[in-house]
């Protein structure tokens, strides 16, 4: 599994770069609209293959990306996977039910976090030590609540509900309560 920060990086240059190239093409719409005179800046031709590479540019990104979101494939394929661990938790009265203190993943463990919640909407973020976000889902009552992920580095995991629940809800912090070990007691 491609891990999140490296879809993110990615996404962020090609759409940046796609934006700029939008950006330019406007700016010259704008100035050929508003330019007086009879003359021609830019011959048709040139105008229609800037059009072309713009439109190739954005099509070629989406088929790039398409799948390079981490958990698409195997929330599509669900059926065919079982997890290695299941975490069930609860969520009531702002407060966060673990099933242990910490909760130990071997690395490449698939897990599965089925989480409840008895009284309102919550979030369930997992989130790394430097605050980025590692995945989140919302929580409602009375619903299936669950997401299965791929560990695939190890660390120590926080988590946090991503879901506004009211004044009490930015209290709800679980602080390094899921670690991801090697199993083989390499250190990375």
């Amino acid at each position: 599994m491609v891990d999140s920060t490296v879809v993110i990086n990615g996404q962020t240059l090609a759409y940046t770069f796609y934006c700029i190239v939008l950006i330019l093409l406007m700016a010259w719409f704008a100035y050929k609209v508003t330019k007086g005179g009879s003359g021609t800046f830019v011959k048709p031709a040139i105008f229609y293959t800037f059009v072309g590479f713009l439109t190739v540019l954005g099509v070629s990104l989406h088929i790039i990306t398409y799948n390079t979101i981490p958990w698409a494939e195997m929330d599509l394929n669900r059926a065919n996977y079982t997890p290695d661990k299941t975490f069930v938790i609860t969520v009531q009265d702002h407060k966060f039910t673990l099933p242990s203190n910490k909760m130990i993943i071997d690395l490449n463990d698939k897990v599965l976090f089925d989480v409840k919640s008895n009284d309102l909407t919550y979030g369930f973020g997992l989130f790394r030590s430097d605050n980025t976000m590692m995945f989140q889902m919302q929580v409602v009552p009375g619903h299936r609540n669950d997401i299965l992920w791929h560990f695939t580095k190890p660390g120590v995991y926080t988590i946090r509900s991503t879901e506004y629940s009211g004044p009490k809800g930015v209290f709800m912090i679980e602080k390094d309560v899921v670690e991801v070990v090697d199993p083989r007691g390499i250190i990375k």
